[in-house]
């Protein structure tokens, strides 16, 4: 099928350039420059182009059908990446400068040779303007539509948008500075567990150059770290990722940016920092806290089960000891002290979640003062 398709088309693009020559040579035969009595001279004269026409038209068939393709082809994968959001402040504001190029070329219509110039001109710089500025500005463009009120909706759930809106899924994660840095997020988007576009603001990226630039060491180390994170999100993994170039010269604090950002285009804020979380859900924002995510992962352990932990250090109380688990859970271990740089069993007797994370009580299995060795022989 695709070898008919292009025989037909090599055949319309010999018969075009045929054409065309033979349009050449009867304009020639017709000018007031060229005089040609005799009809035979006259017919090889018109058809004499049209057939050198056609001969180069038939040998560069190919090479027009072979670059035709690759451009759509192009043109489409470049289509396929580009997020929806972009496709569509793009056509708003391409529609929006056509509209406006026809009404100003309207008056030059009836000009001799400039009115059929003038719309084509227009045409093209107000398209290109338009669809520039509705792809820089898709956000505010997307967020006066989702603002507007949704016909038929009474007066009581009028009063409720803000309350319905937070229900409302969020296609946009916007990432602060904070979660960037910590790397996480990465992890995570690879698992697939992260749907929607990753947005990440403008003014947290210059937060990170400025944390890559400092003078301090550990500083610098993470904001190197980020930006490599951001490089990893973007080239290795699946997922979608915005540059959002949107700021609030108003707002001087990276946070509230963030809430302000996340109430402009309906996002989620991604985080760990405990104070974002509070602001942004006090302002109705969504919030998607890494830690809280980390905390609900951990293995689920109830009074009475057993593990094995190693004792490092004692603890605030006398007899204390403490451990940690692989995931970094603290385990309290009662009357633990005398077992410090050993490993024991324990048996839970409690666990208490708190802001910080999850924190396991418990208490030796045995008396005696096993070493590991006697452990790892016992399991």
């Amino acid at each position: 099928m695709k070898n008919i398709i292009r025989i037909i088309v090599k055949i319309i693009i010999t018969l075009s350039f045929l054409a065309g020559g033979v349009s050449l040579g009867y304009a020639l035969t017709h000018s007031s420059w060229l005089t040609v009595a005799n009809l035979q001279i006259r017919l090889v004269i018109t058809v004499l182009p049209g057939i050198v026409a056609g001969i180069i038209g038939f040998s560069i068939a190919p090479y027009i059908i072979k670059w035709v393709i690759q451009t759509t082809e192009w043109v489409e994968c470049k289509l396929q990446k580009m997020p929806l959001t972009d496709l569509i402040g793009a056509a708003i504001g391409l529609i929006v400068g056509l509209i406006i190029a026809s009404l100003l070329g309207s008056p030059f219509a009836r000009i001799p040779w400039l009115g059929n110039y003038v719309p084509i001109v227009g045409s093209i710089l107000f398209g290109y303007l338009g669809m520039s500025i509705g792809l820089k500005k898709k956000e505010e463009l997307l967020g006066v539509f989702s603002n507007l009120p949704r016909i038929g909706r009474d007066k009581d759930k009028g009063s409720s948008n803000k309350t319905d809106s937070k229900n409302l899924p969020c296609t946009y994660k916007i990432l602060d500075t904070s979660v960037i840095i910590d790397g996480r997020i990465a992890d995570i988007c690879k698992s697939g567990f992260i749907d929607g576009t990753l947005i990440i603001p403008g003014f947290v990226l210059e937060e990170l150059r400025h944390i890559a630039d400092s003078s301090d060491a550990l500083k610098r180390n993470r904001g190197r770290r980020g930006l490599d994170i951001l490089n990893k999100i973007r080239k290795e993994l699946d997922v979608m990722v915005q540059i959002s170039e949107q700021d609030f010269a108003d707002v001087a604090e990276v946070d509230s940016k963030l809430v302000r950002l996340a109430q402009v285009i309906n996002g989620a804020v991604v985080t760990n920092d405990y104070n974002l979380n509070k602001v942004a859900e006090l302002q109705g924002v969504k919030v998607l806290n890494i830690n809280e995510l980390a905390n609900a992962l951990k293995p689920v352990f109830l009074p009475g089960e057993e593990m094995v932990v190693q004792i490092i250090k004692d603890g605030k109380e006398s007899k204390q000891g403490i451990g940690y688990l692989d995931d970094g859970t603290m385990i309290v271990v009662e009357h633990g002290k005398k077992f410090i740089n050993q490993t024991i069993f324990v048996v839970v007797t409690s666990v208490l979640q708190t802001a910080a994370g999850r924190m396991i009580f418990a208490k030796p299995k045995y008396n005696d003062n096993r070493t590991v060795y006697e452990v790892d022989a016992i399991g």
